[in-house]
C-alpha cells in the first residue's frame, strides 16, 4: 500500500478531502492504517506540487476522521484508458 495523505476536512456531501504527497489515480481504492477499505478516489484537484483528492466513502464520514492517514492501492481502469483491439 502507498501513503495517500492526511484527511483535512469533510465536505457537506460526506466526501473526505485528503492532502496528498503525490497525485493518486482516479478510481484507486483508499484504505485506513488497519487496511480497512474506506472508499474510492473520485477527484484530484489543486496544485501539482501538493494535490488534494476527494474520496467518496462507503460509510458516513465523521469528524473523528480528520487528521487520519489514508493509504491507496491501484485503481481500476476505465474504458478510455483500456484501449480496444481493432483491425483496420
Amino acid at each position: 500500500m502507498d501513503f495517500l495523505g492526511k484527511v483535512t476536512e469533510i465536505t457537506t456531501d460526506g466526501r473526505l478531502i485528503v492532502q496528498c504527497s503525490e497525485a493518486p489515480e482516479i478510481g484507486a481504492f483508499v484504505f485506513d492504517s488497519g487496511q480497512n477499505r474506506m472508499g474510492i478516489v473520485k477527484r484530484v484537484f489543486g496544485p501539482v506540487s501538493a494535490p488534494y483528492a476527494s474520496v467518496e466513502t462507503r460509510a458516513a464520514a465523521t469528524d473523528q476522521m480528520i487528521g487520519t492517514n489514508l493509504y491507496t492501492k491501484g485503481g481500476k481502469q476505465h474504458g478510455k484508458d483500456k484501449g480496444r483491439s481493432r483491425r483496420d
